[in-house]
């Protein structure tokens, strides 16, 4: 028997956790306990003693209930991107019982009513939509796909639960909804997060939905500490790799029930109000809920995009201490892609999303904001020990590794690097065809101290600012 340290463990919602654990050498089997620091195996959990670990490329992998259905995500549904298919080749089945090992404990199952990407929405068994105990205490769900030649088709390996919201804090009915709130996900970008939440917080943005991807960087604590500023940050745990997608879809049932507006963008993205030669106004606190919500009353718009400028490493050679929207200022002339905010109580059945965008209910449509009304400043190629991070693991679905020698020509990679982290000698210089100061020359303005000159984000804490002076 092999022993070794977990890497790390979690709190991973009510009833979970999650303990991180080095793979064993190839001539051990998959099998895995779970053993406190005496040596005695961890009781009082059926998963504790002994499990197989299941298979990632073939397992259910999380659910969340909505309304009477629940939407349940998996892994080996083999489901090209970007499209729906029939919900009729699935099934969902539910269980009361904890016994992961028995098929047979799965007794009752629905069909499908949508089904793309890893998403799959089934009716909620009537019986269990009134038991409010067990949905409390959360129902084991899995899912079959429906195959002629199998009268009973197998079920997929399930770890997930679907639970009530509301046993989970959720904002619900008669509390009145958020205006404006963001999400992302993200591996180790806990140092940046305080300047992209404060910023955008100063624009309105009212709550925050951070899908922690296996960080080990201290994020709990800088979530605590935006907390601890009137900062409305939840950290909610994603150890799946590869399922931004999915992600997604479950952030937006998430923030369905206590929001209006939900914009999806990374930590490295900052929206920006361009003055036009100082003719237009600076904008003002709550510039972007204000821009948004001018749409909450449209009877066809579900969607806002903004185009995106990306951003150099600006002849850097350092993360700049003062954070990326002093620090960066040369971009390319041209705008790539777009982020967008959506109305989530108006998105398709399916959630079908390809991570900056959702497809919409039938009816509803987009808007695109004009260029020179707002941007987003798109900090993408940044100094290389940052941005050498992407070689490890593409967190999209859909998208391949940059180690992985094919789709060279994705928009995801980085124009002229191939599959291997290896510093260009001029990269400092690259992607820089404008030079724009505008968010620099906001930013000072508008958010550093008068004394100190100091900006909110390095201002920490009340300790680490008197080790600056």
């Amino acid at each position: 028997m092999l022993v070794k340290l977990a890497i790390s463990a979690d709190d991973y919602q009510e009833s979970k956790s999650i303990v991180r654990c080095e793979l064993p050498p190839v001539n051990y089997s998959a099998a895995v306990d779970l053993r406190r620091p005496g040596g005695e195996v961890v009781e009082g959990n059926w998963m504790a003693s002994s499990r197989r670990a299941a298979n990632w490329g073939k397992v259910v992998y999380e659910a969340i209930l909505d309304w009477n259905t629940v939407v349940v995500l998996a892994k080996g549904l083999n489901l090209k991107p970007r499209r729906e298919v029939d919900p009729a080749e699935f099934r969902c089945h539910f269980s009361l019982s904890n016994n992961l090992s028995r098929e047979e404990s799965f007794v009752f199952t629905t069909e499908a009513t949508a089904a793309a990407q890893e998403v799959v929405r089934c009716l909620l068994p009537r019986s269990i939509r009134k038991n409010n105990t067990a949905l409390a205490e959360g129902i084991r769900v899995t899912v079959s796909r429906v195959e002629d030649s199998s009268a009973s088709p197998a079920a997929l390996p399930s770890v997930a639960k679907v639970y009530n919201p509301k046993s989970h804090g959720m904002r619900g009915e008669g509390e009145g909804k958020y205006e404006l709130c963001a999400c992302t996900m993200l591996w180790n970008q806990a140092s940046v997060l305080k300047e992209w939440v404060m910023y955008h917080s100063w624009l309105g943005v009212e709550r925050w939905f951070i899908y922690d991807n296996n960080s080990d960087d201290g994020l709990q604590d800088v979530a605590d500490e935006l907390n601890s500023r009137n900062h409305n940050v939840s950290r909610h745990v994603w150890p799946w790799i590869k399922a931004q997608e999915a992600g997604f879809s479950h952030c937006a049932l998430r923030a369905k029930y206590e929001c209006k507006w939900v914009g999806f963008f990374d930590v490295d993205e900052f929206f920006y109000f361009p003055r036009h030669g100082g003719q237009t106004p600076l904008p003002g606190q709550n510039s972007l809920r204000a821009m948004v919500s001018n749409y909450t009353d449209s009877p066809t718009i579900a969607e806002v995009r903004t185009m995106c400028h990306s951003f150099g490493p600006s002849g850097l050679t350092e993360p700049p201490k003062q954070g990326v929207t002093v620090g960066y200022t040369c971009r390319l002339q041209a705008p790539e892609r777009h982020k967008s905010f959506v109305r989530p109580d108006l998105l398709d059945m399916t959630l079908l999303n390809i991570v900056h965008h959702f497809k919409l209910r039938e009816g509803y449509k987009s808007t695109n904001v004009a260029e020179g009304t707002a941007v987003i400043n798109h900090y993408k190629y940044q100094v290389w020990d940052t941005f050498k991070a992407k070689f490890l693991r593409r967190v999209s679905t859909y998208v391949t590794n940059w180690q992985d020698d094919h789709n060279k020509g994705s928009k995801d990679r980085a124009p002229g690097l191939g599959t291997e982290a290896v510093e260009p000698p001029d990269w400092r210089l690259r992607f820089c065809e404008v030079w724009d100061t505008g968010l620099k020359d906001f930013v000072l303005g508008s958010f550093a101290d008068v004394g100190t000159g100091l900006l909110p984000w390095e201002r920490s804490s009340s300790s680490s600012a008197r080790r600056r002076r």
